[in-house]
C-alpha cells in the first residue's frame, strides 16, 4: 500500500511540473480588461430625442467662417432646434459668427454667448470696459449669455501672477450687468473632484488620469475643489439678481442630495447635465426622482459636440433599458440604466427651462 500512495505521488508530481513548464497566460492588464457582457436584456437604442431639443452647452470656434447647413443637418437628425455656442468670443469675432449664420439664414437655430477677458483685471478701467463689450455683444452682437470657463478660479491669473477667484469682487459689475441685461450666465467651475483626489487604486478615474494626465491635481493646485467650488456659490448667492447656469450639474451628479440642497439654497441657479450623464446613468432610481423633484431647475447639454454620443443621452432619459454600455471607458467603466422620465419632465428638461431662461429664442420651434 505504501509503494502506491508513493507511484500516485510522484504522478501527482509529474503532472505539476508539466503544467509549470506550459503556463497558461492569463494576465490581462486594466485598460484592455473590458468583456462583452453576456447579459440578455430588452434593449431600446435610441438614435433621435423624442421631443425636439436645445442644447445649451456646446462648443464652434469656427462659426465665423463655417458652412452652417452641414452642423444644421446633423442637428435635425436628432431632433436638435436649438444650438447654445458658448465659446462667442466677445466683440469683433462675435459680429463675424453673427454675420456668418444671419447670412445663411440660420440665426434662430444656432445661438451665441460671449466670453470677456480676465486677465487684464488689473486695469484701472477693466471692470467698466468689460461692462461696455457686454453691452455691445448682447445688443450688437446678439449674444444670449455669457460663458465663464473653468479656467476662472484654476489658470487664470492677473498680471502680477495671483490667481483670480470666481467671487473676487472686481468682478461684482460684471455679474450685476448680466442680470441688468437679463442674459443668464453659464459657468463652469472647477473639475470632478476625484481629479484633486490621489492618483491610486481608490480614485474612480484612475484611467482617466492616466491617459490624460494634464487633468490631475495636486491638493490645493491652484486651490483645492471646496474652495473653488465654494467661491462659485458664494457668487450666486451675492447676485440673487442674475440667473446662473451651473455646467456640469456643478460637479455634484454624484450626489444628488448635496445638489438639490444647493437647488433649494440659490434659486437663481439652474444646472445643465454636459459630460455627466454617466453619473445620473449608475443610479437610476435616485437620478429620476431628483429630476422629478427639481424639474423646472435641468437643462439638456451636452459639451463636446460628437453627434454620435447624443443616443446614450437620450437612451438614459428616454429608456427604461437596464445595463448598457457608455460611449467612453475612462469616463465610466462601467454600464447605464434608463431614468424612463415622462413626457412633462422630458419637455422641461429638453427645451422648455431653456426657453424660460435664455432670452429671445424662437420657441415657434417647439409648438406641439
Amino acid at each position: 500500500m505504501k509503494h502506491l500512495y508513493f507511484l500516485m505521488a510522484l504522478i501527482f508530481m509529474f503532472d505539476l511540473s508539466a503544467q509549470r513548464r506550459e503556463p497558461l497566460d492569463i494576465t490581462v492588464d486594466f485598460e484592455s480588461y473590458d468583456p462583452p457582457s453576456t447579459l440578455v436584456v430588452p434593449e431600446h437604442p435610441v438614435t433621435q430625442a423624442k421631443f425636439p431639443f436645445i442644447d445649451v452647452h456646446s462648443h464652434h470656434w469656427g462659426l465665423g467662417d463655417m458652412d452652417i447647413s452641414e452642423l444644421i443637418g446633423t442637428m435635425d437628425a436628432m431632433n436638435m432646434k436649438i444650438i447654445v455656442n458658448l465659446s462667442g468670443r466677445g466683440a469683433e469675432r462675435l459680429m463675424k459668427m453673427k454675420n456668418n449664420i444671419v447670412k445663411q439664414g440660420y440665426e434662430n437655430r444656432v445661438i451665441n454667448f460671449t466670453n470677456i477677458e480676465l486677465r487684464s483685471i488689473l486695469e484701472p478701467d477693466w471692470a467698466e470696459e468689460t461692462v461696455k463689450q457686454l453691452e455691445f455683444d448682447v445688443k450688437q452682437g446678439d449674444a444670449r449669455g455669457l460663458k465663464i470657463y473653468k479656467s476662472q478660479g484654476m489658470t487664470n491669473t492677473d498680471s502680477l501672477g495671483n490667481r483670480i477667484s470666481i467671487n473676487d469682487p472686481r468682478i461684482d459689475p460684471v455679474w450685476a450687468k448680466c442680470g441688468e441685461l437679463g442674459i443668464p450666465v453659464l459657468i463652469h467651475s472647477a473639475d470632478p473632484k476625484s481629479f484633486w483626489n490621489p492618483h491610486d487604486s481608490l480614485n474612480e478615474r484612475w484611467l482617466e488620469l492616466k491617459l490624460r494626465p494634464g487633468r490631475k491635481r495636486d491638493a490645493n493646485n491652484p486651490a483645492s475643489w471646496e474652495t473653488i467650488i465654494a467661491e462659485q456659490h458664494d457668487m450666486f448667492r451675492k447676485h440673487p439678481g442674475t440667473t446662473f447656469i451651473n455646467a456640469h450639474m456643478g460637479w455634484y451628479p454624484n450626489n444628488l442630495q448635496k445638489l438639490g440642497e444647493l437647488l433649494d439654497d440659490i434659486p437663481n441657479m439652474y444646472v445643465e447635465i454636459g459630460a455627466v450623464i454617466a453619473e445620473l446613468g449608475r443610479q437610476p432610481r435616485n437620478a429620476k426622482k431628483f429630476f422629478i423633484k427639481y424639474q423646472d431647475r435641468v437643462m439638456f447639454g451636452k459639451d463636446s459636440y460628437r453627434p454620435e454620443e447624443f443616443p446614450t443621452y437620450f437612451r438614459v432619459l428616454e429608456t427604461d433599458d437596464e445595463y448598457f454600455p457608455y460611449y467612453k471607458r475612462y469616463h465610466a467603466f462601467w454600464k447605464m440604466y434608463g431614468l424612463d422620465l415622462s413626457d412633462e419632465v422630458l419637455k422641461k428638461l429638453y427645451y422648455q427651462n431653456a426657453l424660460k431662461v435664455i432670452p429671445g429664442l424662437d420657441a415657434s420651434l417647439f409648438e406641439d
